[in-house]
């Protein structure tokens, strides 16, 4: 099964689809990752658009089963959360609309998923992202290794909402 993870962003949107299994070993490929860059000089609808398109490609190319979009939690700085949001629309409403299922999870439960530490930084992240997919260097930038992270959190999460429904069962 594939997993397009998505660190929504106006400036950087990171992407990265991760090949997993939902009841198979923990073990995780990532097929592919990257950033999308806006210029902070074009009008927010182009920029938005530009996501759009982009992002359209690479659902095109990808047969993906789910997406992962980080939730955009409110941050000190609206200024900054109100370009995030915008961002994550675009994201959720595009696999939506292709009838993909989507969730959201907040940084804080991918690093909890990744490293075990809600708490982790970007590095201690990249690391574990680079391990758990058998990768010889560290996802880079930042904003990729995120988007690989928030995929393998939806196949932790999956897993370990699986085993608990049999144990309520």
């Amino acid at each position: 099964m594939f997993v397009l993870g998505i660190d929504p962003g106006l400036t950087r949107c990171g992407f990265g689809v991760v090949e997993g299994s939902l009841q198979g070993p923990e073990n995780f490929r990532a097929v592919r990752a990257g950033v999308i860059e806006t210029d902070r000089a074009d009008p927010v609808e182009r920029r938005l658009g530009q996501l759009l398109v982009e992002l359209t490609t690479l659902l095109d190319e990808v047969d993906l089963d789910a997406v992962a979009v980080e939730r955009v939690f409110f941050q000190r700085n609206a200024k900054t959360a109100i370009p995030v949001a915008q961002a994550s629309g675009v994201a959720v409403a595009l696999a939506g609309a292709r009838g993909l299922e989507v969730r959201q999870f907040t940084a804080q439960e991918a690093k909890l998923a990744v490293t075990g530490y809600g708490a982790a930084d970007k590095l201690q992240v990249q690391g574990m992202v680079a391990r758990l997919c058998g990768l010889h260097s560290i996802p880079q930038p930042p904003d990729a290794a995120d988007a690989l992270a928030l995929a393998i959190t939806y196949f932790t999460t999956c897993r370990t909402e699986h085993r608990l429904s049999g144990v309520a069962s």
